[in-house]
């Protein structure tokens, strides 16, 4: 049988079929719907994401926020450094190690986690979702991404 006339719901190699791009395409329109929500904090969603960390845990290092969002230290340092210099945190040489980078938010990164608030507010509302349902997804996909990185 001609693999272009396989029924693509019996076809394992089918893009409807996939996980992996069932994830891939729903984080690119969540991405997607954040950029016009972040625009007006000045935020990238990367940005956004190392923002919750430190809303979370201020004074935190480097290698933390880096464990915390699944990145490789090296690959926030960029993004970092444009959050330094829109003044949004400051960056300094741990006291207890000196290998290691703290970073503290400035008083100008704490105000905007209220209007991060809004930002919340409004992903809540377009997946249009009980809390409930959303949280149960998310333990979901947790528990998927620890199975890969077992």
């Amino acid at each position: 049988m001609n693999p272009q006339q396989t029924n693509p719901s019996h076809d394992p190699l089918s893009l409807d079929n996939q996980l992996c791009f069932a994830l891939y395409s729903t984080s690119l329109a969540l991405t997607q719907f954040y950029k016009p929500l972040l625009e007006p904090l000045g935020l990238t969603y990367p940005q956004y994401l190392i923002m919750m960390v430190l809303w979370r845990e201020d004074g935190i290092s480097l290698i933390d926020i880096a464990r915390q969002l699944g990145q490789k230290p090296g690959a926030l340092a960029p993004v970092l450094k444009r959050m330094a210099d829109q003044g949004l945190l400051t960056k300094a040489r741990s006291a207890n190690d000196e290998r290691l980078l703290d970073i503290h938010l400035t008083a100008q990164g704490r105000q905007l986690r209220e209007q991060a608030l809004t930002v919340s507010r409004c992903m809540f509302e377009q997946c249009g979702l009980e809390p409930q349902q959303i949280m149960r997804l998310k333990g979901e996909l947790d528990a998927l991404r620890q199975r890969f990185l077992a």
